[in-house]
């Protein structure tokens, strides 16, 4: 008689989680939101900097999925995941996922001046060849990054997220109004205004005169006795966004919020933000913000939930956009 084996409804196998260093808190809480604990490894970081991974048990056949942001210190966190990306294709997985809620370099998109990489690019094809088999990214500076991975996956956005919370906070604004720094922005930031069912202004930037270093800026829209709502999708210096800051008051601006997804809060960020006076700040932890960064005014929202769940329905084969009613 042949032999008869049980055979797993589910192709390749059960869900196993494993965790970067850059993003500890968020990797437990998806951990927790699903019931799978975190499997173990070590990362060793050698004297002469080089890193060293070791899974301590099997994964062989398993779902894979491997959490890490790419933040700051970036290369170092970017290593981190392509080694232990490697170390479990090397184990045999049956499926293997990168899970990178904020990824690097993708400001570096396109070839805007002579003689530059695409780094944007370099990134999506290390990833693969490390052996993720699928990614999952959240709100990449530019769509068309998506195109760089030959590979499936899943982008996926804060909008909701932060569109909901603000459309709960501006029923008590005044006259409330959708404020974008940069003209790259203005189409998420429209989705952001129909979201709310308020209006839109922009920031538009020009030259003045001959000067090619210095910039006009002025409003299109109306800002005057109105609560403003600055959103973008991610925060660096913090340059723009209290630039805008400053010209939404002096055209007549009432409370002024900030919005936007990505943390990275690079040198002067936490001081130009302290110094704004913003009546909120609301972001999320696809980058960790550490507590001497966490202003009191600022409201980090969580990406875990929803992370957990796209991690679920991409393990069932179930759709993804149908959570964002798509």
């Amino acid at each position: 008689m042949p032999v008869i084996r049980n055979r797993n409804p589910r192709i390749y196998g059960e869900i196993v989680l494993y965790a970067g260093s850059a993003c500890p808190e968020m990797a437990q809480e998806v951990s927790d939101i699903l019931g799978v604990p975190l499997s173990g490894r070590d990362l060793v970081r050698f004297p002469n900097s080089n890193i060293f991974c070791r899974l301590h048990s099997s994964a062989r056949g398993q779902d894979v999925y491997v959490i890490q942001t790419t933040a700051p210190p970036v290369n170092d966190n970017l290593m981190e995941l392509l080694i232990m990306l490697q170390t479990l294709r090397l184990d045999s997985v049956g499926r293997l996922t990168a899970v990178v809620p904020y990824l690097c370099y993708a400001r570096s998109d396109k070839k805007d001046q002579p003689r530059v990489p695409i780094t944007a690019r370099l990134v999506a094809d290390m990833i693969e060849v490390a052996g993720a088999m699928r990614y999952m990214t959240m709100d990449l500076h530019a769509g068309q990054i998506q195109g760089f991975f030959s590979i499936a996956g899943d982008t996926l956005t804060a909008f909701h997220l932060l569109s909901d919370y603000f459309k709960e906070r501006s029923r008590s604004m005044h006259q409330p109004v959708i404020l974008t720094a940069d003209l790259g922005f203005a189409k998420k930031a429209r989705n952001f205004a129909a979201k709310l069912n308020i209006p839109m202004a922009f920031i538009e930037k020009r030259r003045a005169g001959n000067d090619s270093s210095a910039e006009a800026l002025t409003i299109v829209g109306d800002v005057n006795d109105r609560d403003v709502i600055i959103v973008d999708d991610e925060c660096d210096t913090a340059g723009s966004v209290t630039q805008a800051c400053r010209i939404a008051r002096e055209n007549g601006a009432r409370d002024i919020y900030l919005s936007f997804v990505h943390a990275v809060l690079s040198g002067p960020a936490v001081e130009r933000l302290r110094d704004a006076n913003f009546r909120e700040i609301v972001t999320t932890n696809t980058i960790p913000v550490p507590l001497e960064k966490r202003l009191p005014n600022m409201n980090v929202l969580s990406v875990a939930p929803m992370l957990a769940e796209v991690i679920l329905r991409a393990h069932e084969g179930r759709s993804v956009g149908e959570l964002f009613n798509e």
